[in-house]
């Protein structure tokens, strides 16, 4: 595996490689790095349908707001590197912030309408640094195929609409959320959890595998959301940021009466503090079954 730090590198050697190879996929995997379970997930996907694969690892910091834990947030190069390597990376890229961002960016990729509700409403403007850093991966890299967790299903809904908006030559590829054998979702954030918030933190998949049995039982998406509030204010540690349940994967809130209907695509989401740790989770089902993303 190639370790890259400049744009201009990995511009020549993705260049390159598409002359040697015309008829190989690029594949890209962006992160923030604190690498894990599910980052393998994607890498070795990618590394299984494309000749080459690129992983970022870029703490962005215009999706961080006030307050947030971007100087905090974990960081390990030499992990990364090693993890990366063994689950089939072919190059990594590893820029600086001057790297990304040489002067203050005039220039924002703001997606509007999907990004109204859950983490687009409780971090303004998590999403725009979401969308500009992305952009910029998707021009620096090139890639045919780019893939994301649909742990954070917002933002591969996000991304979805920016090359779909933008005419971007480049397919998303959501990828099933990665669990430990409790049910908690994978998350770089989990290494702050104490073992108390560890504990309580499982009643997020549990609420959420309950959510699709009240829908299938016939109760309203309000009902089902008051519900799934409700179980999770059980856990005492927990502080509910928000808990919804909405259309997929547009996001807009089901009416007052509706109920989950055949065909619909529908999503339960949460995100909830413990102690300092912000978790989200959720789960996407249809009125025929659950999908794949769980």
């Amino acid at each position: 595996m190639l370790v890259f730090t400049t744009i201009s590198e990995l511009r020549s050697h993705i260049s390159s490689y598409r002359s040697m190879h015309p008829e190989a996929k690029v594949g890209l995997v962006p992160t923030m790095g604190f690498l894990h379970e599910g980052h393998a997930s994607l890498i070795r996907r990618s590394a299984a349908e494309c000749g080459l694969t690129v992983v970022s690892i870029f703490v962005n910091p215009l999706q961080f707001g006030p307050g947030e834990d971007y100087e905090q947030y974990p960081r390990d190069g030499e992990r990364d590197k090693r993890l990366a390597d063994e689950a089939g990376a072919d190059a990594l890229f590893m820029p600086t912030v001057e790297e990304m961002y040489p002067r203050q960016t005039s220039t924002r990729v703001l997606v509007s309408g999907v990004t109204d509700r859950l983490c687009g409403a409780s971090r303004p403007g998590h999403f725009d640094g979401v969308g500009t850093v992305v952009s910029k991966l998707f021009h620096i890299v090139t890639p045919d195929h780019a893939y994301f967790g649909m742990k954070d299903a917002q933002q591969v809904a996000v991304i979805t609409r920016m090359v779909e908006d933008l005419n971007m030559p480049v397919t998303v590829v959501p990828c099933e959320t990665v669990r430990e054998p409790d049910g908690l979702a994978l998350s770089s954030r989990n290494v702050y959890l104490d073992d108390a918030e560890r504990t309580q933190a499982v009643v997020l998949s549990q609420a959420l595998a309950l959510s699709e049995q009240w829908l299938r039982d016939g109760i309203t998406a309000s009902d089902a959301a008051q519900r799934l509030k409700a179980y999770i204010a059980k856990a005492p540690l927990a502080d509910i940021d928000y808990a919804e349940v909405l259309h997929f994967p547009d996001l807009t809130v089901p009416g007052p009466e509706e109920r989950l209907a055949e065909g619909g695509r529908w999503i339960a989401a949460v995100a909830v503090r413990f102690g300092r740790t912000r978790l989200i989770d959720n789960r996407i089902f249809s009125g025929d079954e659950v999908t794949a993303y769980v």
